[in-house]
């Protein structure tokens, strides 16, 4: 049986059909309220997958991640606010065209775009994956080494800020990393004679205190409501012509993001930026864009949905998440005792197939519930944070209870929160830490087995994929320090 046949299969399954519309749904909920990312709203639902198997967990979270990444241009287009980092783009002409009495059609471009933008990256995501995950089924401890310092240096280069902020926080990812037992030789390492801690940090505590915990504390610090402008909406119609005029765009803003999303690290509010600037380059010259033009709405979230699909090919095919909504569902995966990469999609293709076929169910829903919700989620973004933000408290320290029944899980995401608010205080990035956390055991595995297969030798790193792989980490680095640069002496330029 193929894997697109037992994909298929095991979606009769009433139990896993229901958490499509459940995940879309939530998604849209948390997404439609400005700072409740998707990375915090599938964070918090996290620990409720873990009487899932693996397949309906992973629809559940699929579903948070494709509602939330839509559903953050609701609060770009009505007050100027991205409901989610992807959704940055969309402001630039979303808002316009709300102040000009036209947010009910900005809306609906924006839901019709997210919705081909993501089926248009599911099926690039069900071709790319599969050829690379058979590519690198010939990759060795050397490879997945090199692989895994690229992931590395290209987050921890672009996570924001000054770069050196950046490795800072790859360092304390990889020395979270580190504690509990060494994972070849056995000996516990900075447990400091705790039995919670030779088992290692729980990368679920820390992942719902790093997000979800952090980000109500700096909501609650702010204590900020935010409300919607009470303009004029305007019709949600957008007229049959303007399908065939906005197709082009959408379609080149797909191809872009997903490329994008499929480099490590860059994020859909990247692609949705570069894509916005593709459509302004060749749009026609009547086009206005930054002044309320529907082809700047359709190329940003066409893009940042796109993109979205594009992080989860290393994702599925290598085990390196590509962004930090990756990185939840990588350690979903993990949790679940299933270890992505490309002997996934020969020991488990239902699991695969299945999800890339979910995928696309969920955008059928998104469409359907966003265009029968519409309406109702323009108040959504009304809840006052004072509410808000203690529920999603409550939400984390039941989470981080439930993975093991323990206190001690939920002091490590309390800590977490406070080491995540204190990081977002000082500027620095918490992706990095995230994903060194995730990354770094990869790394010092195949690092110390590669050491041992080649008789303390150095030479393995000089072969030819392995050398090249890490080449282009080094110039990843190279270029974003020339970038970051570039960025600080035109900030100073502005300055003077």
């Amino acid at each position: 049986m193929s894997g697109w046949a037992e994909g298929f299969a095991v979606l009769q399954d009433w139990s896993v059909l229901a958490m499509v519309p459940i995940g879309v749904l939530l998604g849209v909920s948390i997404g439609a309220i400005p700072g409740l990312s998707a990375t915090v709203g599938m964070a918090m639902f996290l620990p409720f997958t873990f009487t899932l198997d693996p397949l309906t967990g992973l629809i559940l979270l699929l579903g948070i991640y494709n509602g939330a990444c839509y559903a953050g241009a609701i609060p770009a287009v009505l007050i100027n606010t991205p409901g989610t980092p992807s959704s940055a783009a969309t402001t630039l002409d979303g808002y316009p065209m709300a102040q000009k009495g036209r947010a009910g059609e900005a809306l609906t471009l924006s839901l019709l775009a997210s919705v081909a933008g993501g089926l248009i990256g599911t099926a690039l995501l069900a071709f790319f994956a599969p050829v690379l995950a058979r590519y690198a089924l010939s990759f060795g401890t050397p490879e997945y080494f090199a692989i895994a310092v690229l992931a590395l240096t290209i987050i921890a280069s672009i996570g924001g800020g000054q770069i050196s902020k950046g490795f800072v926080a790859a360092a304390l990812g990889l020395l979270i990393a580190s504690v509990g037992f060494d994972p070849v030789a056995g000996f516990p390492r900075l447990s400091f004679g705790s039995s919670d801690l030779s088992g290692g940090i729980q990368l679920i505590p820390l992942l719902v205190g790093i997000f979800g915990m952090a980000e109500a504390l700096t909501q609650l610090e702010r204590a900020i409501a935010s409300r919607l402008d009470r303009r004029e909406i305007g019709g949600f119609g957008i007229g049959s012509g303007w399908a065939r005029r906005l197709l082009p765009t959408t379609a080149g803003a797909s191809m872009i993001g997903f490329g994008t999303g499929m480099l490590p690290g860059v994020g859909g509010d990247i692609g949705g930026y570069i894509a916005y600037n593709e459509a302004k380059r060749f749009g026609c010259r009547s086009a206005k864009f930054g002044e309320g033009e529907p082809r700047g709405v359709v190329a940003a979230e066409a893009a940042n949905n796109a993109s979205n699909m594009g992080s989860l090919v290393p994702t599925f095919a290598l085990g390196i998440p590509g962004n930090t909504q990756a990185a939840v569902l990588l350690g979903a995966l993990l949790i679940a005792g299933v270890q992505p990469g490309p002997g996934l999609f020969t020991s488990a293709p239902e699991l695969i197939y299945g999800s890339f076929l979910g995928m696309a169910l969920a955008y059928v829903c998104l469409l359907a519930i966003g265009l029968l919700g519409i309406r109702l989620w323009i108040q959504v973004i009304q809840i006052p944070s004072v509410y808000l933000w203690p529920i999603v408290i409550l939400f984390c320290v039941v989470g981080a209870y439930a993975v093991r029944n323990t206190t001690f899980d939920v002091l490590v995401m309390m800590l977490a929160g406070v080491l995540g608010y204190l990081m977002t205080k000082a500027r620095y990035p918490v992706a990095p830490l995230l994903i060194a956390v995730i990354v770094g055991p990869i790394a010092e595995e195949n690092f110390r087995r590669s050491m041992i297969l080649h008789q303390g030798s150095y030479e393995w790193l000089l072969q030819p994929l392995t050398a090249s792989i890490l080449a282009f980490a080094a110039a990843s680095l190279v270029f974003s320090a020339w970038r970051h640069r570039g960025q600080a002496r035109a900030e100073r330029d502005v300055a003077r």
